[in-house]
């Protein structure tokens, strides 16, 4: 299965490469922008898959997204995504 994962845009490095915060936790990764025409400012979020930015998405968006992933975490008994790290 592949999901792509809400990110908020934390520090632009430079065209084409970010750091952004995974959901709502700690965890701070780079990923590629070289995928989006239209490029991310620091502080909008961003669909992440695979280490690729792929897509903008609202902030309501993404936290409805994040919620969904931690929901399904905890119906399976996994730690949620706004409380640990999480590797892309």
């Amino acid at each position: 299965m592949c999901l792509a994962t809400p990110c908020k845009i934390s520090e632009l490095l430079d065209d084409e490469l970010a750091t952004v915060q995974v959901g709502n936790s700690q965890t701070f990764v780079k990923c590629s922008l070289m995928l989006m025409q239209d490029k991310p400012a620091v502080g909008e979020y961003v669909l992440v898959h695979a280490g690729f930015a792929i897509s903008k998405v609202e902030q309501e968006e993404a936290q409805k997204t994040i919620d969904l992933i931690n929901e399904m975490s905890e119906l399976a008994g996994a730690k949620p995504l706004g409380n640990t790290a999480f590797d892309l």
